[in-house]
């Protein structure tokens, strides 16, 4: 039985769910997003609270069961309250600025990166070693969030790179240190 599956989903005021034959369509104030619902379950709304239900106990139906009112549960919130996702840069030298639908990076390499950024996707910069990704979608936030971390991850040795705000860094001795 899926503990996760089971649990209701509360539809806040303002926002809109119509569930047509495999997909699901969430409407809000941010925006709309849409959800392919797999076969073998099925999503109901009943007085402001939507559930999600599978047909049948067989494995496949029921691995989906979470995994679908977890990404109906994302849509409810990415149209209502939206995702964030911070990145701080460190290093001398490294920076980045949003210019329209372009984030522009220096981040040590011989040349600048240009990154274009996606539909839907919210990049701001509000000091150069600060990047602010944010949208209605979680999981394009998440990607997108990787896809500039990936320019140039966090090394070990002094820390420089592209991080997630949280991120916590394990650092190693360098050699210097090994040799005592």
């Amino acid at each position: 039985m899926s503990r996760v599956g089971l649990k209701p989903i509360p539809l806040p005021s303002g926002v809109e769910v119509r569930i047509e034959p495999e997909l699901s369509i969430v409407k809000g104030p941010k925006g709309e997003l849409r959800q392919h619902i797999p076969a073998g379950i099925e999503v109901k709304i009943e007085d402001g609270v939507l559930t999600v239900h599978r047909s049948s106990d067989s494995p496949p139906d029921r691995s989906k069961h979470g995994l679908v009112r977890a990404l109906i549960a994302n849509q409810v919130v990415g149209v209502t309250e939206g995702y964030t996702k911070l990145l701080d840069i460190v290093g001398v030298g490294y920076r980045a600025e949003a210019k329209g639908k372009v984030l522009n990076l220096q981040l040590g390499h011989s040349h600048p990166i240009d990154y274009a950024i996606p539909e839907g996707i919210e990049i701001k910069t509000p000091d150069p070693t600060h990047i602010v990704v944010s949208g209605i979608d979680k999981q394009l936030v998440g990607q997108v969030a990787a896809e500039i971390r990936e320019f140039r991850p966090p090394e070990p040795y002094k820390g420089k790179g592209v991080r997630y705000r949280d991120e916590v860094i394990r650092r190693k001795a360098g050699k210097a240190a090994a040799k005592s």
